[in-house]
């Protein structure tokens, strides 16, 4: 499908929405921006399997990137999009392809006050090892330098700082096989799981304030797996919880903490991503935030800010999209939310 970067961006949402790409499955939308920004004399497109950066080589003093990923959710019998009263439906109109749209909106401005890089990465609704900026950090760290980066993640067009870290460990409770005709001979590992749901039940979560924003801390069971046959005592079960902490804390200090509420059992990390302070003082940031107006609030989730983090890049998450439905069947973003978007981006990057 070919992209018509000139029409409204609300328009250009809708066509980024009904090229379906899903998680690992981004090619015919990574295509159609390769073709779209290629013509574009004053940008230098480069690509990494379905990863795209363009940047500007203008010479000015500062540099911006500008982020978002090309993937979805799976599809949920909400394609193709639709607009109704000034919404548009479909899957991932919220997170994050109206975010997108934005972004190429932007890759038209010739003369920007800034130099800008832009980034479109794949699979980042999956795990954190198939990551396409992932990827970009480790094998390009040079093509994401910048003084401050801006990925686009539904916000409702509020700036959001920083991102909780995220960590997922499996807690295993043991038993003995037996019998279940003869159960009192074993020791029955689904029982035993009872602590550890406790322990969840009862969790207090911290709500530290960070860098002048709140974060809200969570610890959940997220899955619980157990069971050899329908005759047999249990030997193990294992229960993932998933735990979203502040950045004010390493994920070394949050799986300490884990392993410290779960002590007496065998605690397996799993996965993890460690979070990014708001870094709002930085002046670049705090410019970007009175441009865009409105309370600066703390990200809670995690997002690719991390990533710009760790690489020294301070960075924010300021799309159009309303995370509170992103991932929904339901899905939708207002497209005056968008062109919105658009227009506050603009002006910062021109005036």
């Amino acid at each position: 499908m070919r992209l018509d970067l000139a029409q409204d961006v609300g328009a250009l949402t809708a066509q980024l929405v009904d090229i379906e790409s899903v998680s690992g499955h981004e090619k015919a939308i990574a295509d159609a921006i390769e073709e779209a920004l290629v013509p574009l004399e004053h940008l230098t497109v480069r690509r990494v399997g379905e990863n795209i950066v363009a940047r500007t080589e203008l010479g000015r003093a500062e540099r911006v990137v500008i982020a978002g990923h090309l993937d979805t959710v799976p599809v949920a019998g909400n394609l193709p999009s639709r607009v109704e009263d000034g919404v548009l439906y479909g899957c991932g109109t919220s997170d994050m392809k109206s975010g997108l749209a934005v972004q190429l909106k932007l890759c038209l401005l010739d003369r920007p006050n800034r130099d800008l890089t832009f980034v479109f990465y794949d699979c980042e609704e999956v795990e954190a090892e198939r990551n396409g900026l992932l990827r970009l950090t480790r094998e390009h760290p040079d093509w994401l330098t910048g003084d401050f980066a801006v990925v686009m993640e539904p916000t409702n067009g509020l700036v959001e700082g920083g991102c909780q870290g995220t960590l997922r460990a499996e807690i295993v409770a043991r038993g003995a096989r037996a019998h279940s005709a003869r159960s009192w001979e074993g020791v029955n590992a689904i029982h035993g799981i009872r602590p550890i749901l406790e322990v969840l039940s009862g969790y207090e979560a911290r709500r530290p304030v960070v860098d002048g924003l709140e974060y809200h801390e969570g610890l959940n069971a997220v899955a619980v797996r157990g069971g050899v046959a329908g005759n047999v005592i249990p030997d193990e079960c294992v229960v993932t919880v998933n735990y979203r902490f502040a950045p004010d804390l390493t994920l070394e200090q949050a799986f300490d903490h884990v392993k410290e509420l779960f002590d007496g059992f065998e605690v397996r990390l799993a996965d993890g991503a460690p979070g990014a302070r708001p870094g709002l003082t930085h002046p670049v940031a705090a410019a970007f935030a009175a441009a865009i107006g409105g309370t600066p609030q703390a990200k809670l989730g995690w997002t690719d800010v991390a990533r710009f983090s760790a690489l020294g890049v301070p960075a924010v998450n300021c799309g159009p999209g309303n995370p509170d439905i992103a991932h929904t069947q339901g899905e939708n973003v207002s497209l005056d939310k968008i062109v919105d978007s658009e227009r506050r981006l603009t002006a910062w990057l021109t005036s």
